[in-house]
């Protein structure tokens, strides 16, 4: 599900590389990597010390959601039924992946980015959206603004919040989350065994020293990867000189390759932002960090932005003229 594309004027690529070879070995390798990294810490968690299991194994867990991103923009086969299944184990527990496959595709609408009410990751809000919030809310909100907040609240924020709406999806019987839901839940089940049945993990210690830890990583990148602007390249940031990170989020940290090209595999990224970043920079009116370290300074206690879109809405029909 995409409209038109963020890349500037002049970037031209041939269609077979933008999309990749039939099979794509390198990612079928990562795959391999992730479940076999994960059953194995698991399975040996007694023999190794818990600063080795548990940061390894939150490590893994979120290279498997980076994973799930890239198995939802069509890798690492042109058989979707078994790329799905590739990236339906739930790893991180909480989050159903087709549920974050339709979410997310309806995030690549490139001129909605930012948008308070078309964008589903947009963290900015209209006035009236606020006004509903507590005063605990707004000020939890606030705090998870900065980069040190994100870090810290902002697993507990969003997945709380997306427990709130799919529990009340459920209970309104929504009939597409009860049909996502019960796979889901079986998957879970079948985590859970193998966590406590088999290896003896408590699901709390995995919760609290795995799936949180992940989700802080995952926001690492989040963070400061979209930004309200009047044209929509200016919208999308990128992150240089993150050689580690790069590799944990798939490169995707250069996002402004990934919003032109949000079909092209993860390893020729870096390729293709190396020949085209001038034009890229250009584009982005600039919006480049020089690693996530200089992410984390300009932010750590200070805002990444307004709490209200500045725009109120994001504007529309901006990727020509930007």
């Amino acid at each position: 599900m995409r409209t038109r594309a963020a890349a500037p004027d002049g970037m031209m690529l041939e269609p077979a590389y933008v999309r990749g070879p039939g099979i794509e070995w390198p990612t079928v390798a990562l795959c391999l990597t992730i479940y076999g990294g994960w059953l194995a810490l698991t399975f040996w968690h007694d023999a190794m010390p818990a600063w080795i299991v548990f940061p390894g194994l939150a490590w893994l867990v979120a290279w498997h959601s980076s994973f799930q991103h890239e198995v939802l923009h069509g890798h690492p086969t042109r058989i979707r039924a078994l790329n799905d299944a590739l990236a339906f184990p739930p790893l991180p527990l909480w989050l159903p992946y087709h549920i974050y496959r339709g979410s997310h595709l309806r995030h690549h609408n490139d001129e909605r980015l930012t948008d308070p009410l078309e964008d589903p990751e947009s963290r900015y809000w209209l006035p009236e959206q606020w006004d509903l919030l507590s005063r605990w809310g707004r000020l939890l909100f606030m705090v998870q603004n900065t980069f040190a907040g994100r870090l810290l609240l902002g697993p507990a924020w969003i997945i709380g919040r997306f427990f709130y709406f799919q529990s009340r999806a459920l209970a309104y019987g929504s009939p597409g989350a009860r049909r996502i839901w019960g796979p889901h839940l079986v998957g879970v089940g079948c985590v859970l065994a193998w966590l406590w049945g088999v290896c003896e993990i408590n699901p709390l210690i995995y919760v609290a020293f795995v799936v949180y830890p992940a989700a802080s990583l995952m926001l690492i990148r989040s963070f400061a990867e979209h930004r309200a602007a009047e044209g929509v390249r200016e919208r999308i940031a990128i992150v240089e000189n993150a050689p580690v990170l790069g590799l944990l989020f798939l490169h995707n940290n250069l996002h402004l390759v990934h919003h032109a090209w949000p079909e092209m595999p993860w390893w020729r990224i870096p390729g293709v932002y190396r020949q085209y970043r001038d034009m890229m920079v250009a584009a982005n009116g600039g919006l480049v960090y020089d690693g996530y370290l200089d992410v984390a300074r300009r932010f750590w206690l200070t805002p990444h932005d307004k709490v209200l879109h500045p725009f109120g809405r994001a504007p529309a029909g901006q990727i020509a003229a930007s």
